[in-house]
C-alpha cells in the first residue's frame, strides 16, 4: 500500500512536469462531408486543448505531498 502512495505521488509529480511545460497541445479530426464514386471531400479541424498551469502546480504539488506521506510511513 505504501509503494502504491508513493506511485501514484510519483505519477502525480511526473504529469504536473509535463503539464507545466506543455500548457496546450493540439490533434486533428477528419469529418468525410462526401464520399462519390472515387472522389471524397474530407474537412480536418483543428481542436486544441490548453491545460491551466494552476492545475499543473496542483498536480505536483499533491504528488510530493503523497510522496512523502508514503516514505514516512514505511519508517514507521
Amino acid at each position: 500500500m505504501r509503494s502504491f502512495i508513493v506511485g501514484i505521488g510519483l505519477i502525480l509529480v511526473v504529469l504536473g512536469i509535463v503539464a507545466l511545460a506543455i500548457p496546450t497541445f493540439t490533434f486533428v479530426t477528419t469529418d468525410r462531408l462526401a464520399n462519390v464514386g472515387f472522389i471524397t471531400i474530407d474537412l480536418s479541424r483543428p481542436h486544441t486543448i490548453v491545460i491551466n498551469p494552476i492545475v499543473g502546480v496542483l498536480m505536483l504539488a499533491g504528488g510530493i505531498v503523497l510522496m512523502f506521506m508514503g516514505r514516512r510511513s514505511t519508517r514507521s
